[in-house]
């Protein structure tokens, strides 16, 4: 996509565009230095920028910002920064308006330049200001130019070409660097090259001209789920992943093979932020299932899927029944979850067959007598009184046992803790997900006292065929567990 636009700045302010082979005439060189390293959470300490005009150094700033809340001790340690050298520092808000004068119009580079350029957008938003800009990544720029080698971080771009710095890991030194890098590049490789890396990496990320020209800035990286809307505002396609801005961007840019098709109907975005995969993928099947939107894979059978239950018959007869029908606790007993009734005859013929069953015994074949397959060894004669029906059972039991449905492991409904970005345990504050299950069924995902406390009393939904799979994954991956069981009062840490 182009840049968007700033304050009704044009959308290729900083470039040069009469000639391809130009490079960008107007550049600002940004180093940060923060609390940690999420944008959501975190916050700047020390500001550094290196402005560049027509390839003449116009301006250096940089400023300590106060971040209003602790420096980590290790954050301390690597920077340098400590809590007493912002405490009488500008808060970001003190100096937003100097620093959105310096970027405006400059594309805008940066060493892992998402994390800068992600930091500063995150706090020109929380003062209402929005911020966007053409970004340029050295780190990116590096790796096109130099593939022969392995290491790209500032360290290894430094000692590769003989480049110095008197405050590393502080944000003015840093900022200088990168300028000195970019001088270096103009010298070191060829002009064609470097305009040509440089203006594939400002245009890979360049949207469809019909969706909004500051979606690719507003996505965030983290997990979460996300819909596209076509004309009408008809829902397309519902997709989850662990990096929203990676996915989307990736779809919607011609970046993942066949997606060009769904990104030229696409004409809305929007989106939901969880605090890890399992919210993703809960929300995802919950929007699939009730939007039914028009591009993703239908279930086989749209009525429901069907297990295996275990009928009132000596012989341990199983029969296939509709998995909405059972009773919750009565899936325990209950084998397989196959798409359809079919599938579900299908999958106990071929048990039988594996095994020696008896196909007339297990209801599968009719007539009297012996069944088709006992003549020919393939039975071992419960039909004909040759096997004792008990046996038959408990052999019939043993072939199943891989398809058990789980024992659902809690006391009831709960709420599920997934950690958010800083891996916090659900406490009341904003980046952890409560989501509430009850024997295998999402109710929804809470994040606060009152949206916990509609999702306790809400109704239980029928059997989800995939939050089952969903969830088996999920504990099988996460022996450690963080619920709450709401059936009682107890706390989450």
């Amino acid at each position: 996509m182009g840049a968007a636009e700033v304050e009704g700045l044009p959308s290729d302010a900083g470039l040069l565009t009469k000639d391809p082979a130009e490079l960008p005439n107007d550049l600002v060189f940004v180093d940060l230095e923060t609390t940690g390293g999420n944008a959501a959470f975190d916050r700047i300490t020390d500001i550094g920028i290196v402005r560049v005009v027509n390839g003449e150094l116009a301006e250096e700033w940089s400023s300590l910002v106060n971040p209003e809340r602790p420096i980590p001790p290790y954050i301390q340690s690597f920077t340098g920064i400590s809590n007493e050298m912002v405490a009488a520092a500008p808060r970001f808000a003190d100096i937003a308006p100097v620093v959105l004068g310096k970027l405006q119009g400059a594309v805008f580079v940066a060493h892992n330049a998402r994390f800068d350029y992600s930091f500063l957008r995150g706090e020109f938003l929380r003062l209402g200001t929005r911020f966007s800009a053409q970004v340029l990544c050295t780190v990116k720029l590096s790796r096109r130019l130099f593939p022969g080698f392995v290491h790209h971080n500032l360290d290894a771009v430094m000692e590769r070409h003989g480049l110095s710095c008197s405050a590393r890991h502080r944000a003015l030194g840093d900022a200088r660097v990168l300028h000195d890098f970019w001088a270096e590049l103009r010298r070191e490789v060829p002009h064609t090259a470097l305009s040509a890396a440089v203006r594939t990496l400002l245009g890979a990320q360049r949207l469809p001209a019909h969706l909004p020209p500051d979606l690719a800035d507003d996505l965030p990286e983290g997990p979460g789920v996300y819909r596209y809307f076509g004309e009408g505002d008809a829902l397309l396609y519902v997709g989850k992943s662990h990096s929203l801005r990676t996915r989307v961007l990736a779809q919607l840019t011609g970046g993942e093979s066949g997606a060009q098709r769904l990104a030229a109907l696409v004409r809305r975005v929007d989106w939901v932020p969880t605090a890890g995969e399992l919210g993703a993928m809960l929300r995802e099947a919950e929007w699939i299932k009730t939007l039914k939107p028009l591009r993703n894979r239908r279930p086989k059978n749209e009525e429901g899927s069907f297990t295996l239950r275990p009928a009132a018959d000596p012989a341990g007869r199983v029969e296939p029944v509709p998995i909405n029908g059972v009773d919750a606790l009565d899936l325990e007993r209950c084998f397989g979850v196959f798409h359809s009734e079919k599938d579900a005859c299908k999958a106990l013929a071929d048990i039988a067959r594996a095994q020696q069953l008896c196909l007339k015994i297990l209801g599968l074949e009719d007539g009297a007598g012996a069944c088709a397959a006992f003549p020919a060894g393939k039975c071992r004669g419960a039909c004909v009184g040759k096997e004792p029906l008990l046996m038959h059972k408990l052999r019939l039991q043993l072939a199943l046992s891989s398809l058990k449905l789980k024992s659902w492991p809690f006391p009831g409904r709960i709420a599920l803790c997934e950690p958010g970005p800083r891996g916090n345990a659900w406490n009341g504050t904003p980046g952890a997900d409560l989501h509430v299950v009850d024997h295998w069924t999402y109710l929804g995902t809470a994040r606060s006292g009152e949206e916990l406390a509609v999702l306790r009393a809400k109704e239980t939904r029928a059997f989800d065929v995939d939050v089952y799979r969903i969830l088996v994954r999920y504990f099988a991956n996460h022996p450690k567990l963080n619920w709450r069981d709401l059936t009682e009062k107890t706390a989450c840490s």
